[in-house]
């Protein structure tokens, strides 16, 4: 692929950023691709990410002085991307920035290309026209990789409006550990040399216990302990990598992007179970960046009040698509009904989330995964369950339903985590 270099000159815009404000951290250079330096994104393993996208996610710290013109300038870009075609002076008035500063920052999205002019508006009005702006949303692509399907590794090369342009798929075949990383690298690899832009950043959402360095501390379906997914990838590409937990990654495309009204919880069902959690417009990571791991969780008292942890009693075993698809075809085969197993599964998912739903008083359950399984039954016996083991007037309005954002919600949410570290939009 043909090397681009960022327009501006021979600084790149966290370079020039770093320059205005004082040292960055977490810095990165562009990549092969020409991809603008990373604004948080880590891709050397001792850098750590900010790693806060998503739809207006409560910030977790004030805005000092020297970071005014960073916010600024990601202010612009958002106002851009959500609302488009904007004059200087609209995005004065909707920003609450003067106009001085919107033309400074402008003139230098505009050398970045990051920005552009698309003419001007045509208005009644006597005077010069407003010339309209808009994000150069051709200028970049961003691959996202999910790493959650039960047989399969999934990408894509996306525009920055999140739409699919090119998608490929690698088959996992039971691989783990080394093998399980060399299909994923393969599969980086091919999407990459697919781009017909520059690749602004990488995006994957990984089963397991993610770390906010991109380490996989722990995916036990996969094999891994301690990979250092997201430094392995940035070192094999040259370019700004950003890996999540997957379930994560979808919360935050599904709040971004799905039509969320409240706090929420998301429920990423494949290989295994995992949960991604917003509450008070912040998603939810735990001490040990393991909260959602509700698969690992014992339902039920099959084994009495005292028993101990036991991996044949935790929500996974009945709840993750093999153990779903391997009850169905056992009841079928034996010339039983298959919807007792999915009902099952349903209320042994209402045993674990109730006590969260009380706790916190979500107003929603999106569930995400293969509709033929969740919706119908299983989707039934979840409300019916927790309806009985709920107050009923503290949560009469709580709603289960499907992801609005179908099977491509991970690859989404990778596209969220790019353009969040790169452009600091969402």
């Amino acid at each position: 692929m043909t090397t681009t270099e960022v327009p501006g000159g021979a600084t790149t815009p966290a370079q020039r950023q770093a320059a205005d404000t004082g040292p960055a951290v977490g810095v990165v250079a562009p990549g092969r691709n020409g991809a603008p330096a990373a604004r948080g994104a880590a891709t050397g393993a001792h850098a750590v990410p900010a790693f806060a996208p998503g739809r207006a996610l409560r910030p977790s710290a004030k805005v000092l002085p020297e970071h005014a013109r960073s916010h600024n300038r990601s202010l612009v870009l958002q106002t851009l991307y959500r609302s488009g075609e904007r004059s200087r002076a609209d995005l004065a008035r909707e920003t609450g920035l003067t106009r001085v500063t919107v033309s400074d920052l402008v003139a230098e999205l505009l050398a970045e290309g990051l920005v552009v002019e698309l003419g001007q508006r045509e208005a009644p009005r006597p005077g010069k026209p407003a010339v309209l702006l808009d994000i150069n949303r051709g200028a970049y692509r961003i691959v996202g990789v999910d790493l959650s399907g039960h047989d399969r590794f999934r990408g894509a090369v996306m525009d920055l409006d999140g739409e699919i342009l090119t998608s490929s798929e690698v088959m996992l075949d039971d691989a783990t550990g080394e093998e399980a990383l060399a299909k994923v690298e393969r599969l980086v690899a091919g999407l990459v040399a697919a781009s017909t832009a520059p690749v602004l950043g990488i995006g994957v959402g990984s089963p397991g216990v993610v770390d906010l360095a991109g380490t996989v501390l722990t995916a036990p379906n996969l094999g891994w302990v301690g990979l250092p997914l997201q430094s392995f990838l940035a070192e094999r590409t040259g370019l700004p990598v950003v890996v999540a937990n997957d379930a994560n990654a979808a919360v935050l495309a599904e709040y971004g992007y799905g039509g969320a009204t409240g706090d929420m919880m998301l429920i990423r069902v494949g290989h295994g179970i995992g949960a991604g959690l917003i509450v008070a417009g912040a998603l939810v990571y735990g001490s040990h960046f393991a909260a959602g791991e509700i698969g690992q969780v014992m339902v039920g008292t099959d084994l009495g009040l005292e028993a101990t942890y036991s991996r044949d009693q935790v929500l996974e075993h009945w709840l993750s698509v093999p153990q779903l698809q391997r009850g169905i075809a056992e009841a079928e085969e034996a010339g039983a009904d298959p919807t007792p197993v999915l009902r099952e599964a349903g209320q042994r998912l209402g045993i674990a989330l109730a006590p969260v739903v009380g706790a916190l008083n979500l107003s929603e359950i999106v569930l995400s995964g293969p509709t033929d399984l969740l919706d119908g039954p299983l989707a039934e016996a979840t409300v019916h369950t927790l309806r009985n083991r709920t107050m009923a007037e503290n949560h009469a309005d709580l709603a289960v339903r499907m992801t609005a954002q179908g099977q491509d919600i991970v690859l989404r949410g990778a596209a969220v985590l790019v353009l969040s570290g790169q452009l600091g939009v969402s």
